[in-house]
């Protein structure tokens, strides 16, 4: 048996209820970010630029799409005889199996695939954060700290705090108490979900978390507090760079904003950190002469006639003359038509906005039913769905069938 010093397990089996339409069809991880890139493909980008090569990917919820993308790993450099990429979905053992149950049950039920490489440490990842991250640096602060297990902390408001598992540590970075989402907080130090554990040790806590009946079956409510209440070396390891939570269509729509500007705030074009796809190698995109474009991201094979401001364009979506896009995403394929207004919108993949059309209307002609998932004025369209010409649709509301006329079918 070989022996692979660290060994990647990524969690990439969730719904992501939050982003509404977005993951009707796919897992999170899976949804498009940045022009062309998958959300996905950051963690796996991380591992491949620390050396990691060997990655488990856990998948789930809608995994057709996330299988088929993430394939032998090559884009990430991890189609390799030894370690490489692996998807990991739940699996039936002799007449028996059951869906992951929890993070640390999912983690649980691959012991035998881990156990395979004989790995010193086990880096657990999330796969729905947008981050650029060293993971080589935390695994040298957990080798010199001795530690049983080492948390990536990331400093919130504290009015964000209740979201996250918030904990507190001393001066060298040890850490004494841990809540998961407490309605108080005691602290702003936030959980990133990105563990590093020393191997052993977390292989015993995963069998006792199973064998007890009372638990969830995950890490930041059963597996870490049982470590911590038995007083193991844990520590946090502070993380100062970007990191984004894309859970909520706002927090997904602000992430691709954050590409945009002069000095973005998340820089995509750094070569000495690559971010990696599976992307559809279409040809360059097209600027007409009568095209108006400030402050965007415009990926390949998009086709610009008319004006797009403060906006992420993905691949091969098309804004024809007349048309104007501001403060919004729009998604793979999809066409907005001559004279039609996007504002503060994120407009799904494959959808056609008829001309004249206004997506974000502060005065619609359908009915303004609001939708707990779009926050802050954004608006939804939703995978393949088609707006008629002249419809207006109002801010904060979901659309997920088409709309021909001036009535909303919802």
């Amino acid at each position: 048996m070989y022996s692979i010093e660290c060994v990647a397990m990524l969690l990439a089996g969730g719904q992501g209820s939050r982003l509404g339409a977005l993951t009707k069809e796919i897992a999170k991880p899976a949804v498009p970010f940045g022009g062309k890139y998958r959300i996905i493909d950051f963690p796996l980008s991380n591992c491949s630029n620390s050396g990691i090569y060997t990655v488990g990917v856990l998948t789930q919820y809608r995994p057709l799409e996330l299988n088929t993308y993430i394939g032998s790993g090559q884009p990430w450099d991890m189609d390799r005889l030894r370690g490489g990429a692996f998807v990991l979905p739940p699996y039936v053992k002799g007449k028996t199996g059951e869906w992951y149950k929890g993070t640390a049950n999912a983690i649980y039920q691959n012991i035998p695939f881990i156990e395979q490489f004989n790995p010193e440490y086990v880096l657990v990842l999330s796969g729905d954060h947008i981050y650029k991250m060293d993971y080589r640096r935390m695994l040298k602060a957990h080798k010199e700290k001795g530690a049983d297990a080492t948390i990536a902390v990331f400093n919130v408001p504290i009015e964000d705090a209740s979201r996250y598992g918030i904990m507190s540590a001393d001066e060298s970075g040890r850490i004494y108490d841990f809540a998961e989402k407490p309605k108080k907080p005691k602290s702003t130090t936030a959980s990133m979900g990105v563990y590093i554990f020393s191997w052993q040790v977390l292989k015993k806590y995963l069998i006792a978390d199973e064998e007890n009946e009372n638990s969830t079956k995950d890490f930041g409510k059963d597996v870490i507090p049982a470590m911590l209440n038995d007083g193991l070396n844990m520590f946090a390891y502070s993380f100062d760079g970007y990191w984004k939570d894309v859970g909520t269509v706002y927090s997904l729509w602000e992430a691709n904003m954050d590409l945009l500007g002069t000095v973005p705030l998340l820089n995509l074009y750094d070569t000495n950190w690559r971010i990696y796809s599976r992307n559809d190698g279409l040809p360059g995109h097209y600027i007409s002469p009568k095209a108006k474009i400030k402050n965007c991201c415009i990926s390949e094979g998009c086709k610009v006639f008319g004006t797009v401001e403060h906006s992420v364009l993905f691949s091969g979506a098309v804004v024809e003359e007349g048309a104007v896009v501001k403060n919004s995403i729009v998604l793979p394929y999809s066409v907005i038509k001559k004279g039609a207004i996007i504002d503060k919108a994120v407009v799904s993949n494959n959808c056609v906005i008829g001309e004249n059309a206004v997506i974000g209307s502060d005065q619609p002609n359908i009915p303004h039913v609001k939708n707990s998932m779009c926050t802050n004025g954004i608006t939804l369209i939703g995978d393949k769905v088609n707006i008629g010409n002249n419809v207006r649709v109002g801010r904060e509301m979901m659309i997920e069938h088409d709309i021909l006329g001036g009535g909303c079918d919802e």
